[in-house]
């Protein structure tokens, strides 16, 4: 079995005309066959630019770009995006209006068996008797569908998605999310997918590479980005955490609404400091009513699975808890804490990281942070 990576980037580096910094920085990473990569940040980190240089809209001006064990793109010049054995699925779907899903699937494949490729993509999306409609016939989930169809026909190395499901309602892309991957891992196909979306990129993919301001921030299995963030930015982005200042008093880290110790816990952090910034993630709080508590709840929401609070903390800091609304259920005796009812917080020593004040001490930023989300 072929292991050679499908896709591999060595220290790419793209900056635009007349900006101050490039827009994708330094970024190395190997994709394998078969594997889904989700290129997750928010607006402006450079996800979209990584992805047009892998598919040969823009060209790097270091590095070099490698699809199947063949350089396509560095510095000195690079193939263009048809001869790359790449297929593309667009944030808009992109299809032809006047053409059938058919002759949209068939597009730019050759005479050859395109007529079986055309038949087995379409039975692949779940769009068999769809095939004489036109796109304005269609669902925006049907169309996103046959925009997948069309860049899996040519069967191509890899697959590039730019937020290809931003455009349907909430429902449908929970749906097709799922469609999507099911479909990708079925055909074996190894896939590269641009999103903000962090509950998605956590459902699809099989590795999930953070950016930030065009670096790759922390790349791994969705599971150890959200268990172990490296960074208080990964923290913030990925698992929605809160986070609060904490000292350290020789014994515990103090912090406005109680005293914690993380296991494991250290004297200090590795530059010394016995200040830094405790992560607690929403999930892990649990809330009791009382009236000595010092943070008080401001505000409830109810998502189904679980209620939403909004906690405000003696200096007016906003925390967020997700409490499973069957703990909060009139079969268990407990109702849901109304607005203005003062808590305490149990939260476990395990569910507790820290990190420095600044992120200087983790990889040289400049020490901007993130408002709690």
């Amino acid at each position: 079995m072929n292991s050679s990576p499908v896709l591999q980037l060595q220290q790419v580096t793209h900056q635009f005309p007349n900006r101050p910094v490039p827009t994708v920085d330094s970024v190395s990473l190997s994709l394998s066959p078969g594997e889904i990569l989700a290129l997750l940040g928010p607006s402006g980190c450079g996800k979209t630019t990584l992805l047009r240089l892998i598919a040969g809209f823009e060209q790097p001006q270091q590095g070099e770009v490698a699809i199947a064990g063949r350089i396509v793109a560095n510095a000195d010049g690079m193939v263009p995006p048809e001869q790359r054995s790449v297929g593309m699925v667009f944030q808009d779907f992109a299809l032809f209006p006047h053409l059938t899903v058919q002759e949209n699937i068939a597009f730019g494949l050759g005479k050859g068996d395109s007529r079986g490729q055309v038949a087995e993509a379409i039975a692949l999306v779940g769009l068999t008797g769809y095939e004489r409609a036109y796109p304005h016939e269609l669902s925006g989930g049907q169309q996103q569908r046959v925009a997948l169809a069309r860049a899996l026909a040519p069967r191509p190395s890899l697959v590039l998605l730019d937020e290809p499901l931003s455009n349907l309602d909430v429902q449908v892309r929970l749906y097709l999310r799922q469609e999507v991957r099911e479909i990708l891992k079925a055909t074996g196909t190894t896939a590269v997918f641009v999103t903000h979306d962090q509950e998605e990129a956590m459902a699809i993919a099989d590795q999930v590479a953070v950016m930030r301001q065009g670096h790759i921030e922390q790349q791994g299995p969705p599971e150890a980005l959200y268990q172990s963030p490296a960074s208080r930015f990964v923290a913030e982005f990925v698992t929605q955490a809160n986070v609060l200042p904490a000292r350290w008093n020789g014994q515990v880290w103090e912090t406005e609404i109680g005293s914690f110790a993380p296991e494991p816990s250290p004297a200090r952090l590795v530059d010394g400091s016995d200040t830094a910034d405790l992560m607690i993630r929403p999930e892990d709080i649990q809330l009791q009513p009382s009236a000595s508590g010092h943070v008080t709840v401001g505000d409830r929401q109810f998502l189904g699975r679980d209620y939403r609070y909004t906690l405000l903390t003696p200096s007016g800091k906003k925390l967020y808890a997700r409490i499973p609304a069957d703990r909060t259920s009139a079969a268990n005796g407990a109702a849901p804490l109304p607005p203005g009812t003062p808590v305490h917080l149990t939260i476990h020593p395990t569910a507790l990281r820290l990190f420095p004040t600044t992120e200087e001490a983790v990889n040289g930023a400049k020490g901007r942070s993130l408002p709690v989300i």
